[in-house]
């Protein structure tokens, strides 16, 4: 049985439900927000704001990682916030698997657990018309149409696991299972990883 599942998704496919029901059905720890206020209380960085730097690239370009703080800063020990972030997450994510069986949704928790035998990797996706409609039901319209909600949040997301896994985002071999919550329901995904978890 495996005591790690690490859950990364395509915004809008409906991956973080996935992750969650499934932690209620196996009764496993869940962190996601709970996982960025825990890197919060490590860092002393607000939790609103690690929440928008732990998983995403600066909107730009790849070389916002390069401005996110001033070089040498007494806090982060001279590296980027991006990049004391992303060491600070790291060994929270570590001392999580150490402890009891969870999920965990994101921030490159896949690559960070990929030598762990007990752990079990899936990637949740879907077709772009399937995740606009997914944003609009779930969060509603907003000054940004969805394509470029969508758009951006892949891109940004994607740019942050090449720069801290050398690997590229999404790709099959990466992951155990790959999902299109397009074909099937949240509930049968979770039926499907249950099965995988329990093999």
């Amino acid at each position: 049985m495996k005591k790690i599942i690490t859950v990364s998704r395509e915004f809008g496919s409906g991956g973080r439900t996935i992750a969650k029901k499934l932690a209620e059905r196996l009764g496993y720890k869940y962190y996601d927000k709970e996982l960025v206020e825990q890197v919060a209380l490590e860092s002393g960085f607000d939790a609103a704001f690690i929440a928008e730097h732990s998983e995403f690239a600066p909107k730009k370009s790849g070389l916002g990682f390069l401005f996110t703080a001033e070089s040498g800063s007494p806090l982060t020990g001279g590296m980027s916030t991006a990049d004391f972030l992303w060491c600070v997450q790291r060994e929270v994510i570590l001392k999580l698997a150490e402890g009891e069986p969870c999920v965990i949704v994101g921030r490159c928790a896949d690559y960070i657990l990929k030598d762990r035998p007990d752990a079990l990797h899936v990637f949740i996706h879907a077709p772009l018309a399937y995740r606009i409609d997914h944003v609009l039901t779930h969060y509603g319209q907003s000054d940004v149409a969805p394509e470029v909600r969508l758009e951006d949040k892949g891109k940004r997301r994607s740019r942050y696991y090449r720069r801290y896994t050398g690997r590229e985002w999404g790709m099959s071999e990466n992951y155990n299972i790959s999902l299109d919550t397009s074909l099937m329901s949240i509930d049968r995904c979770v039926d499907i990883i249950e099965e995988m978890v329990k093999q």
